[in-house]
């Protein structure tokens, strides 16, 4: 009978090794760690780029409002349209013009005076940084004065 039973036993442990094809928890566990570790060091870089997005999409917004701004200038004889009280009305005028801002730029300030203009806007990037354009240069990193 005890020999019946050890010859069971065997044959249940022979089948038992047979099938085990999975995988063991330290298998699991050291595979999680690496993704783990290659997250962290993605997730920073994805969101650098992010902000680099932000920075060039004001970057191209100033560059059209500026091309906008002297169409418009070319359209009534040398004279760039007025900055109003709410910047809104001059972003508009200078639609007619082709210039539209991209989604997630804000702040588009537009200051005019005699034969000059400057452009700024705020990047939608973690820093908020300001950048501004004016009739003789391209974009750069600051305020208009």
């Amino acid at each position: 009978m005890f020999v019946r039973i050890n010859e069971a036993l065997e044959a249940s442990r022979v089948k038992r090794e047979e099938n085990e094809k999975g995988f063991t928890l330290i298998e699991l566990l050291v595979v999680v760690l690496i993704i783990g570790i290659l997250s962290a060091i993605a997730i920073p870089i994805f969101l650098g780029q992010q902000d680099q997005a932000k920075d060039a999409a004001i970057k191209s917004d100033l560059g059209n409002a500026k091309i906008a701004m002297i169409s418009a200038a070319t359209a009534n004889n040398g004279t760039y349209p007025a900055a109003t009280a709410t910047q809104a009305a001059t972003v508009t005028a200078l639609g007619s013009f082709g210039y539209t801002a991209s989604t997630g730029t804000a702040d588009t300030i537009i200051k005019t005076g005699g034969a000059a203009f400057c452009i700024q806007g705020k990047s939608g990037s973690s820093g908020t940084p300001t950048y501004r354009i004016d009739s003789t240069g391209g974009a750069t990193l600051g305020v208009c004065p």
